[in-house]
């Protein structure tokens, strides 16, 4: 059961959620892929800095807050994943409503949580 993770905004910065999700991803074997602001490596997976046009992605994960989600709508619903995990502070009611027109489904949780309880 390999669900194919976009982490999108991924942080080079250790203490942050996002970097530690990726590696939480990592440790579970979820493959996994990165964009973020500054280029680098978490785990052996690359952040891109560049939206690449990933194939077969079956759950984005959001470590953007809702304003800085808005430039990211349309790339998001061109990757057409199953579900879109909004972590905590990254809610978006305007979003919910685009992803639901273009049936995808998503969810407001934590990754992290997820993944420690077998659920993700």
């Amino acid at each position: 059961m390999n669900k194919k993770t976009l982490v999108l905004g991924a942080s080079l910065k250790p203490n942050r959620y996002s970097n530690y999700a990726v590696q939480r991803l990592v440790a579970n074997n979820v493959e996994t892929v990165a964009f973020g602001l500054r280029a680098g490596e978490i785990s052996g997976v690359t952040i891109d800095v560049t939206l690449l046009g990933y194939q077969n992605i079956h759950t984005v994960t959001l470590y953007l807050n809702p304003k800085r989600q808005q430039e990211y709508y349309n790339y998001i619903v061109s990757l057409q994943p199953k579900r879109v995990i909004f972590n905590p502070g990254t809610e978006n009611p305007e979003f919910y409503k685009i992803l639901k027109e273009n049936n995808i489904a998503f969810e407001a949780a934590c990754t992290l949580v997820l993944l420690s309880t077998n659920q993700y």
